[in-house]
């Protein structure tokens, strides 16, 4: 029987408990039997959109993160709410930081940020046929909407221009599976 992350933890400290992440010190024993201490911050998880429009742009937002010092260009995207499912919180967040819905998802598969210390994962997303709404953009975000040509953005993906993880591999699966379905 294989054993799962939580069945190897030996001891469990909270680090700190906040509003989005918890921070443990977490003793562990490996599959190989070696115990260790690991500092593990736990997230709820979130979900990100590739929103393509009829012109074949995909919307890019430019917000700024203090996290990573500045300007940053990322897919819409947000945290998962307390029993939102991941495809509901694509939904929510397109509309309230793109002022868009879309009318057709297709699943984009997961992105792991930081798998040695972080549990978030983002699901990702493929929005389609997308109609104008009021946008809601919360008073903490700095956020400027872009509509980039979709082969643009892929371009930038890869030559580092935008390197936010979730928004260059959310660009990049959008661009294999376009490409797929000819």
């Amino acid at each position: 029987m294989k054993s799962t992350a939580t069945e190897s933890i030996v001891k469990l400290r909270t680090v700190y408990a906040g509003r989005v992440i918890t921070l443990n010190v977490e003793t562990v024993r490996l599959p190989n039997g070696h115990v260790t201490d690991l500092e593990i911050m736990h997230h709820p998880g979130g979900a990100a959109v590739v929103a393509i429009d009829g012109e074949l742009r995909v919307c890019l937002l430019r917000q700024f993160r203090h996290a990573v010092g500045g300007w940053i260009w990322e897919l819409p995207a947000g945290k998962l709410e307390p029993a939102e499912p991941a495809l509901e919180t694509a939904r929510r967040e397109l509309i309230e930081e793109a002022g868009v819905a879309g009318g057709d998802w297709v699943s984009l598969g997961d992105y792991v940020s930081s798998p040695g210390v972080f549990t978030e994962t983002v699901k990702l997303y493929m929005a389609r046929g997308l109609r104008a709404v009021n946008i809601a953009h919360e008073a903490a975000e700095l956020i400027e909407i872009h509509w980039v040509p979709f082969g643009e953005a892929c371009h930038r993906a890869l030559s580092g221009d935008i390197n936010d993880g979730k928004t260059a591999l959310g660009l990049l699966r959008a661009q294999a599976l376009l490409a797929a379905q000819g």
